[in-house]
């Protein structure tokens, strides 16, 4: 079936006469006349049975369709180019990679890595979006994900990275160094909240056979690294995984609370989907990350005094 689409002439003349509000200025963009410019435009809106610009008394304004769809058509042609840019740049061998990863993760933990990676395997160009849901690899672009997860992703393939330890940490004048934190005074306590994981203070202080009453009250905020940054300025304790806030340690900005580590329920993974499995470069950026993970696993567990107490939260 043949598809229902205007010409790309047509398309990017709308989108240039679009964004600059003038036929004039759109001539110019792509080095036409203002008259291939007017016949692109009325094509188009005869394809599409409607009027997309009308005349008001500075030259041209968008009409309530026509604004929608330049919205759109916009989008569009921004990925076929980057796209095409993407396949020009990696030669026709596919040197580009759409991965999705949570937010503090990449910040704190992969792009301080990544100049190695690049060192190493130049012809590859990694793209990294953020996600903190979960989402269907079928509806988007991406090649692969890193997410902590306690489920398999379905219809994909997991690697495991590592597990993730949670430490409770606030900033150094929270309270006195030294002071072992008594039922009371964790209820006196703001604790900051994840919002993608409202009960891990109920699973923590449930481990530690500790009752606190409002264990799922306080400052809600989506990201670690907001949280990081609350807990930095005093406005209560956080439940951080540790690999996320190792420098913020070093540096004596957060301190533990509680000398004692916990594993959560979740681990991190880099996924894709089947098809991606004979990717090249997502092969190559797989042995990559799992070669990173390992060592820092390994130098997670020398620094880690033998008397830490590490246990596993169930999952909730």
């Amino acid at each position: 079936m043949r598809r229902k689409i205007p010409s790309t002439a047509a398309l990017c003349a709308f989108e240039a006469a679009a964004r600059h509000r003038s036929f004039t200025k759109a001539a110019d963009d792509l080095s036409l006349t203002q008259g291939a410019i007017c016949r692109q435009i009325a094509s188009l809106e005869s394809f599409l049975g409607l009027r997309l610009f009308r005349r008001d008394g500075r030259g041209v304004a968008l009409t309530e369709a026509g604004a929608a769809y330049s919205r759109k058509v916009a989008s569009r042609l921004d990925e076929i180019e980057r796209d095409t840019l993407d396949l020009i740049t990696g030669g026709g061998t596919g040197g580009t990679l759409e991965i999705a990863v949570v937010p503090t993760f990449a910040t704190k933990w992969l792009l301080p890595r990544m100049s190695h990676f690049i060192a190493v395997h130049p012809e590859i160009n990694i793209n990294l979006s953020t996600r903190t849901r979960p989402f269907l690899f079928d509806d988007t672009e991406f090649d692969a994900a890193i997410h902590a997860s306690a489920n398999s992703w379905p219809g994909a393939t997991s690697h495991f990275l590592m597990d993730e330890s949670l430490i409770a940490v606030s900033s150094p004048d929270w309270k006195p160094r030294g002071k072992r934190m008594a039922t009371a005074d964790w209820n006196r306590c703001t604790l900051l909240q994840q919002s993608t994981r409202p009960y891990a203070w109920r699973d923590w202080f449930a481990t530690m056979n500790i009752e606190v009453e409002a264990s799922t009250s306080g400052p809600r905020f989506e990201l670690y690294s907001m949280q990081t940054e609350a807990a930095i300025n005093g406005m209560g304790i956080a439940l951080i995984p540790r690999l996320l806030i190792e420098d913020e340690l070093l540096r004596g900005a957060l301190v533990p609370i509680d000398t004692r580590e916990l594993l959560s329920d979740r681990s991190y993974y880099l996924t894709y989907p089947a098809q991606k499995a004979d990717s090249k470069p997502l092969t190559v950026f797989r042995e990559w990350v799992e070669t990173q993970a390992q060592e820092y696993r390994e130098a997670m567990k020398s620094a880690r005094p033998n008397s830490a107490r590490m246990s596993r939260i169930r999952a909730t």
